[in-house]
């Protein structure tokens, strides 16, 4: 099989094109937010010609601190191998659409996706998304992974049976919600010997649910109590009465599986509310830093698919004159890499790009998947298309997202 190689001079052409998150000659829509009505810049294919693959992420919404960091993962890793030479000499192009975080509009983008003739795809980041445009590209049989939605339903055909079989076609970068709800129940259990917990969490968001009902489930199989489930819909700003509520039992640690803007408007309310124990999240909270204060958020403990990475770091802060923001970087990073090193597979066997039989390899070759080394781990996938790796345990400490151990 032909290998695709990033030499240190390749990285560092790729790195020149994707400074600014502006669009070099070696890729397209390389960072930044494109528009709803998308952008696609062709790539310069030079004698091998080209592999059009679509990204969608929500890069203009109230979460766009996760959409445009896994975008931007992406495009790093793409701008690397494309200024490499690309997939079997082949360059990738890419189709962005910005999904604005609703599942209408990430429909639309897919579709428009096909339209634009893409063979795989990249996306959504939001779980919601992620699970709308799942039903349409398991359909059509396209390849598609996700960088970071972590409810069981991207992949499963029913979410609440296992047995119902998955979508083959989808595959995820991050870990599942019920593996975040149980790893932190074991955590508060084991490490910080909680005997009493409480769960606030949004109604009708399938992420949030979904951590807490596996929190709650493990906690109860543990022998932790539950002292309170607080429940608030999406959009609201004030959690005054639930955090009184919290307050009011004194629970060793309050569970909290929500988005890093809300958490942070959470602990602030909590505290306001005089409630003085810590707080556990999932990978939600990456990101939280700005919307609360140091103080507030001292020793809250969440679970990350990243530990941290200089190589990954260095190159993205070159390529964007930022550092890494969060996590979801270097999980698009990752999805990028594994998408990729799928479509090479594709390639080796001489099929047409954007045929059946190529977007069938693609999709054999992302399940077969064994020892690909991504920035947030080695990565294999088990039987529903979800990644085998460790979690990474992050604390805060003086308003810093510290890694502490992997558990």
């Amino acid at each position: 099989m032909k290998k695709f190689v990033c030499t240190a001079l390749a990285v560092c052409m790729a790195l020149s094109l994707a400074a600014c998150g502006g669009s070099g000659s070696g890729s397209s829509a390389a960072g930044g937010s494109s528009a709803a009505t998308g952008s696609s810049a062709a790539a310069s294919t030079g004698e091998g010609g080209s592999i059009k693959v679509g990204l969608l992420a929500n890069t203009s919404d109230a979460n766009a601190n996760y959409g445009n960091a896994v975008k931007n993962g992406a495009m790093l890793y793409i701008n690397e191998v494309n200024a490499a030479g690309g997939v079997n000499g082949k360059q990738i192009e890419v189709v962005a659409y910005d999904d604005k975080g609703e599942a209408t509009e990430a429909v639309t983008a897919f579709n428009r996706l096909l339209d634009d003739g893409v063979t795989a795809v990249i996306g959504s980041v939001l779980t919601g998304t992620t699970i709308a445009v799942a039903d349409e590209s398991y359909a059509v049989g396209m390849p598609q992974i996700t960088a970071s939605a972590t409810a069981p339903g991207v992949t499963l055909l029913d979410p609440e049976d296992e047995s119902s079989g998955i979508r083959e076609n989808v595959f995820r970068a991050c870990f599942i919600d019920p593996f975040q709800g149980e790893k932190m129940a074991e955590y508060a259990f084991e490490k910080m010997g909680v005997k009493t917990a409480a769960v606030i969490f949004e109604t009708g968001n399938d992420y949030s649910e979904g951590l807490k009902n596996a929190f709650v489930e493990k906690c109860q199989e543990l022998g932790v109590t539950v002292t309170n489930e607080e429940a608030y819909s999406t959009g609201d700003v004030d959690f005054k009465a639930q955090m009184t509520n919290i307050a009011k039992s004194a629970p060793d640690v309050v569970f909290s599986p929500n988005y890093y803007e809300d958490d942070g408007k959470i602990v602030t309310q909590a505290r306001q509310a005089g409630y003085e124990g810590t707080f556990l999240g999932g990978d939600g909270w990456s990101g939280v830093g700005p919307y609360a204060s140091a103080e507030d958020l001292e020793g809250t403990v969440y679970c990350s698919a990243y530990a941290g990475d200089e190589t990954f770091e260095s190159a993205y802060e070159a390529a964007y004159g930022e550092k890494v923001p969060n996590m979801f970087a270097p999980l698009g990073y990752d999805a990028a890499k594994l998408m990729l090193a799928a479509l090479g597979a594709a390639e080796d066997q001489g099929l047409e790009a954007g045929s059946d039989e190529y977007k069938a390899a693609v999709i054999d070759a992302l399940k077969a998947t064994d020892g690909v080394e991504g920035v947030t781990g080695s990565y294999k996938f088990d039987e529903f298309n979800n990644p085998i790796k460790s979690a990474a345990m992050m604390q805060l400490q003086n308003g810093e997202e510290v890694f502490t151990e992997m558990f």
